[in-house]
């Protein structure tokens, strides 16, 4: 039995998906990023993940940061004010998510790592990244891919202030 395709909507009409980021500080205020292992070059990102229907933001955010790093050694020390949103290029919008969105919407959370590297792990269930480092959050915008650059761009002014009392 084969399942209906459905068109998308005509990509301005799309909703933006719902999601969180998270980024994740260590003791010396430097920001966890990891390289996406699907995408060509230098991609790359905080964890973030869609949220479940019903779900709360918060407990997505630690979820999503277990199953992309493998690890639930953190703290949630604060959330954006605001949802904050990204459009995906159209010909990407078109392939991802089933063409059902035209980018999305996210509540972001920045969290203290209160573990070892050692417990960070990129061979999850479904992984998602290849390699990961600890940066200065200011230095992450310049690696995004570009049209999640002024997304990242927002985020980082909201948090640093909160890395920079941890480098402390």
């Amino acid at each position: 039995m084969s399942k209906k395709h459905k068109t998308p909507l005509p990509y301005d009409q799309r909703p933006y998906r719902p999601g969180i980021g998270l980024v994740l500080l260590n003791a010396q205020g430097l920001a966890f990023v990891a390289q996406r292992i699907d995408t060509p070059g230098n991609a790359w990102q905080f964890p973030q993940g869609g949220i479940d229907e019903g779900e709360d933001p918060r407990d997505t955010a630690l979820r999503e940061m277990e199953e992309e790093i493998g690890t639930n050694k953190a703290e949630i020390i604060a959330e954006s004010a605001d949802w904050i949103s990204y459009d995906l290029p159209p010909a990407i919008a078109d392939k991802s998510w089933k063409g059902r969105f035209r980018g999305q919407t996210q509540k972001w959370f920045c969290a203290r790592f209160t573990g070892t590297d050692g417990d960070i792990n990129l061979e999850t269930e479904h992984p998602e990244f290849e390699s990961w480092r600890w940066m200065a959050l200011d230095e992450v915008p310049a690696l995004i891919i570009p049209f999640k650059r002024v997304l990242y761009d927002k985020v980082v002014a909201e948090f640093l202030p909160l890395a920079r009392a941890m480098a402390r």
